[in-house]
C-alpha cells in the first residue's frame, strides 16, 4: 500500500473515527451490471428512441407507465442476477467491524451492498432501491416488496397480468419502482437525504468508491468533506471529480483500480492496522 495511504488510514483507525463510504455504478460494475447512462439504455416507445434520463421520470411514468415498467423489469432482472463482488464484501466487513462508526451511501438501487451483508440501518439508499416499490399516488407511504415478474427480455410484451400484479394493494392504482427519478428530488422520507448529509457532518474519513459525484446529494457530501477538511480517499480507474478534490486536501488520497481490487487492502488497515 502507498505509505501516505497507509498514513492517511492508520489516523483514522488510531483514532476511532468514524467512516462515511459513498458508492455508486463503478462498484456494481464490477458485478455485471451496467449504467444505463450510455447509449445501451435506451428504450424505443412507438417510433421514437428515450434514452435513460427521459425514460426514468415521473413525467414519462405519467404518460407511458405500461413502458416505463417494461424498461424497469429487464434491468431489475440484470440486478437479480449479479453477484455482490469482493469490493461489496470489503464494505460489509468494514460495517461490522465499525458498526455505529460506519455509514455508508449508496447510489446504487441493485441491492448488492446488503446482500453482501450490509446493515439496513448502516445504509442510506439514496437513489432507491430495486427490491421495493409503493403506490405512485402515495395513498401510503408503504413500502412493498417488488412482486415477482418473471424473466423478462426486451421484447417481452407488459400484459393485463403484469398490471395487476403492479397495482396497489390500499388503493388499486400503479405501483411505482421504489427509485429516485430525474425529475424528483432528495427526501428524508423516501431516500434518506438528510441522514446521508448527517453522517457526513461527523465523519473523519469520506471513502469514495466507484463514482464521479455527477449527482447533487454525492456532490454535497464532498463539499462537506472538503470544507471540514476531513480525510478523503477515492478509489476509482479513472480521473474523476472526486479525485481531484481529494487530491487537493492535505487528508486526501486518489487510489488508482477497482473496488475488489483495492478496497479489501483498505478496509484491512482502517480495522486491523
Amino acid at each position: 500500500m502507498e505509505p501516505r495511504l497507509a498514513e492517511i488510514l492508520e489516523r483514522v483507525r488510531s483514532a476511532r473515527g468514524r467512516v462515511v463510504a459513498l458508492t455508486g455504478a463503478g462498484i456494481s460494475a464490477e458485478s455485471g451490471i451496467p449504467t444505463f447512462r450510455g447509449a445501451e439504455g435506451y428504450w424505443v416507445v412507438g417510433s421514437r428512441n428515450y434514452m435513460p434520463t427521459e425514460m426514468a421520470t415521473h413525467e414519462m411514468f405519467e404518460a407511458h407507465p405500461g413502458e416505463v415498467w417494461r424498461w424497469y423489469l429487464m434491468r431489475f432482472g440484470v440486478c437479480r442476477h449479479a453477484q455482490p463482488n469482493a469490493g461489496h464484501h470489503a464494505l460489509a466487513d468494514l460495517d461490522h467491524a465499525l458498526g455505529d462508526r460506519f455509514h455508508l451511501v449508496t447510489q446504487n438501487i441493485d441491492g448488492l451492498h446488503l446482500r453482501a451483508g450490509a446493515t439496513l440501518a448502516r445504509t442510506s439508499h439514496i437513489h432507491g432501491d430495486a427490491g421495493w416499490v409503493r403506490c405512485a399516488s402515495a395513498c401510503t407511504g408503504e413500502l412493498f416488496p417488488m412482486p415477482d415478474m418473471g424473466e423478462r427480455g426486451e421484447d417481452t410484451p407488459f400484459t393485463a397480468a403484469d398490471r395487476a400484479r403492479l397495482s396497489c394493494p390500499r388503493c388499486g392504482g400503479w405501483l411505482r419502482p421504489h427509485v429516485l427519478w430525474f425529475d424528483e428530488c432528495y427526501d428524508e422520507e423516501h431516500y434518506r437525504m438528510q441522514t446521508a448529509l448527517r453522517a457526513a457532518a461527523t465523519a473523519d474519513l469520506l471513502l469514495v468508491v466507484g463514482t464521479s459525484g455527477a449527482t447533487n446529494l454525492p456532490s454535497q457530501i464532498g463539499d462537506i468533506a472538503w470544507r471540514r477538511g476531513i480525510a478523503m480517499v477515492d478509489v476509482n480507474p479513472e480521473d474523476n471529480p472526486f479525485a481531484a478534490r481529494a487530491l487537493s486536501m492535505r487528508q486526501g488520497f486518489a487510489v488508482r483500480g477497482g473496488a475488489g481490487e483495492r478496497l479489501p487492502a483498505i478496509v484491512r488497515a482502517l480495522v486491523d492496522g
